[in-house]
């Protein structure tokens, strides 16, 4: 029988100027430790530390733009495109120039005990 998730659980980011990210399904809202979904909504000049995550994460960007640094360079990912960083890579994730929105998928679920914050 398929299983409605009737709201997300909204959960603390790091970064400063303070992101909001509503996890839908993951280890908070649902128990679910095989993968998680996310909304993020970043606002302008947010950034985060930079990670080394045991995870690979998957993001489509809804609106605005997010900077995805990693050891090589940057890549801005538009609205309407998607970015994939595997596990066990360098990445900082930012919004410098305007405010985004973004779903982010994590497989497994994002867990603070294997993201490896800067």
């Amino acid at each position: 029988m398929p299983t409605l998730v009737p709201t997300p659980t909204r959960i603390e980011a790091p970064g400063h100027p303070p992101k909001i990210i509503e996890e839908y399904i993951g280890l908070v809202n649902t128990g679910e430790g095989r993968l998680s979904v996310a909304r993020m909504r970043s606002p302008a000049g947010w950034a985060e530390p930079g990670q080394r995550p045991q995870f690979d994460e998957y993001t489509l960007v809804l609106a605005g733009a997010l900077q995805v640094e990693h050891a090589d360079g940057v890549i801005t990912v538009q609205a309407g495109q998607a970015i994939h960083t595997a596990a066990g890579e360098w990445v900082r994730y930012s919004s410098p120039d305007g405010p985004c929105e973004y779903v982010a998928i994590c497989l497994p679920a994002f867990s603070p005990a294997t993201v490896h914050r800067d």
